[in-house]
């Protein structure tokens, strides 16, 4: 990694290493005494106080407090930086074309300042979500319960995505409604509108499954449930089934034998 730091720089010296390292397209770290101004989709003025000032090669500029997870001010990838000096204050801009955003960076003191190059070319890989629930239920149907056919994932209706459709072993169809941790009054109600939007809903779909609308099943599927959300349930006749979303990363499986 290479990198540049410099502590308690004059005005034109941290101007230098920013235009530096903007053209190298590394990431900056600045700690600094700042105001911020933005205008745009609304307006906002955060008024003199010490922060942390992140630049990032893709475009990317937040601004973070010292305290809380998100930062106070930010602009996404794709942003143009630039700086420049006036009245002795480094000023730094960032500019969003699509929509016209303008967030503006007035620096009194820096206090540290430094840029490095960075190489990081890995993925998050992630388990434990409504995805891998999904990807696990498909290839395992049997664990919602035995004759489980799905049929489909993410299929549109109009009040959202159902996650699973699919029928029972006496061809009824069946709605899925997954969450990865424990399911509220929320969920029920979503799966409730799914209900009723199969029910409203004359498409071929049906047809192309074999399943019968006669009797449409409406299952939720989560580790645990809430109390208030298990009495709405049993008033409107929806299923609930407990599953444990995966915990294993792909890096984590191994190859063997049972593999093939």
């Amino acid at each position: 990694m290479k990198y540049k730091i410099l502590e308690k720089p004059g005005c034109e010296d941290a101007y230098d290493l920013i235009q530096d390292a903007l053209r190298k397209k590394a990431t900056i770290i600045i700690f600094a005494c700042c105001k911020v101004s933005y205008e745009g989709r609304a307006l906002s003025e955060l008024n003199w106080g010490e922060r942390i000032i992140m630049i990032k090669p893709d475009g990317a500029f937040l601004i973070h407090q010292e305290k809380k997870v998100e930062p106070v001010n930010w602009q996404p990838p794709k942003s143009r930086t630039r700086a420049y000096i006036k009245n002795d204050n480094l000023f730094l801009e960032s500019h969003r074309r699509s929509p016209k955003e303008l967030l503006t960076v007035e620096v009194k003191k820096v206090q540290f300042i430094s840029y490095a190059n960075m190489e990081d070319y890995e993925e998050l890989e992630q388990a434990g979500y409504e995805k891998d629930m999904s990807d696990m239920i498909m290839e395992k149907p049997h664990m919602i319960e035995e004759g489980f056919t799905p049929t489909t994932r993410e299929y549109s209706v109009e009040h959202g995505f159902i996650d699973i459709l699919g029928k029972d072993s006496d061809n009824n169809l069946m709605i899925l409604e997954l969450k990865a941790r424990k399911a509220g009054v929320t969920a029920v109600k979503q799966l409730r509108r799914y209900i009723q939007d199969m029910e409203n809903t004359d498409n071929d779909y049906l047809r192309e499954v074999n399943a019968e609308k006669k009797k449409i099943r409406g299952l939720l599927v989560a580790p645990s449930i809430m109390d208030d959300a298990l009495e709405l349930i049993e008033e409107e006749g929806i299923e609930f089934v407990s599953v444990e979303p995966p915990r294993e990363l792909k890096r984590d499986k191994k190859v063997t034998l049972d593999f093939f």
